[in-house]
């Protein structure tokens, strides 16, 4: 398949978290292969090391960070990291998550506070970090990851339900409070993607047939599809886009 070139995506400092595997490589390898200064956070140390030697040959090497995202001082060292290599920073995508499974009556106050802190806190003080240097230029996008579970009421995902339901709140109150300064937000929301992860631990020939189904397109969406969006949503294409969904889902939601 042929896809788009974005010129203004050519040497822009990029900051995707969770970047080492799943979704996230498939987004730092898009920002790679447009020209783009890709930065990533992850605490998979082999899998980001190496996705580093794979993409080793583009016009920007990807460079990796490790950082545990759970820890607030350690999100803001990392991005004094970036922006100290970088000069500054154009785009984050607030990629990284965990969709573990659990039961509701299982949840402790303790893993509560932990589920928050993998899905959603991380989200808000990365976009913090990250507007600061947007704004000194006036400019920037931030593009936080969303999830269909909410709006399809999925089973033992309560927590991870609530926090992403919270990011589409999160990214309509940080598009009004960031817009005067340039910066756009907003909100991507895959739908069932093929990820190595999905396939080894939920999916099988029988749901995924199943699933196929009950999409408007009975195709599998696969990384990459959810990364040419966030690719749109990053480059002055969508120069008039903030505080908006964007659903990667294949017609599931709704149809």
């Amino acid at each position: 398949m042929s896809y788009a070139i974005y010129p203004s995506l050519v040497d822009k400092r990029v900051v995707v978290t969770g970047g080492g595997s799943g979704i996230g490589a498939a987004i730092v390898e898009a920002f790679a292969k447009q020209g783009a200064r890709v930065f990533f956070i992850d605490v998979a140390e082999a899998d980001s090391r190496r996705l580093e030697q794979t993409l080793a040959g583009e016009p920007h090497a990807p460079t990796f960070l490790h950082c545990d995202l759970r820890d607030a001082a350690a999100i803001e060292r990392a991005f004094d990291d970036i922006a100290n290599m970088a000069g500054s920073i154009d785009v984050l995508v607030n990629n990284a998550a965990n969709d573990d499974r659990h039961h509701w009556d299982n949840v402790s106050a303790a893993y509560w506070d932990e589920r928050m802190a993998v899905n959603l806190r991380h989200q808000f003080f990365c976009a913090q970090a990250a507007a600061k240097r947007m704004r000194v230029a006036k400019h920037g996008a931030i593009v936080n990851m969303g999830s269909i579970s909410w709006h399809l009421a999925l089973p033992e995902l309560t927590l991870y339900m609530t926090a992403k339901a919270a990011i589409e709140g999160l990214t309509r109150g940080l598009a009004r409070e960031l817009g005067e300064h340039g910066i756009r937000v907003n909100t991507v929301i895959p739908g069932a993607v093929r990820t190595p992860r999905q396939m080894k631990l939920w999916q099988s020939p029988d749901s995924e047939a199943k699933l196929i189904a009950q999409q408007c397109l009975h195709e599998r969406i696969d990384p990459e599809h959810v990364a040419r969006m966030v690719l749109f949503l990053a480059s002055d294409d969508a120069a008039r886009c903030t505080a908006r969904d964007y659903y990667v889902d294949a017609g599931w939601f709704g149809a």
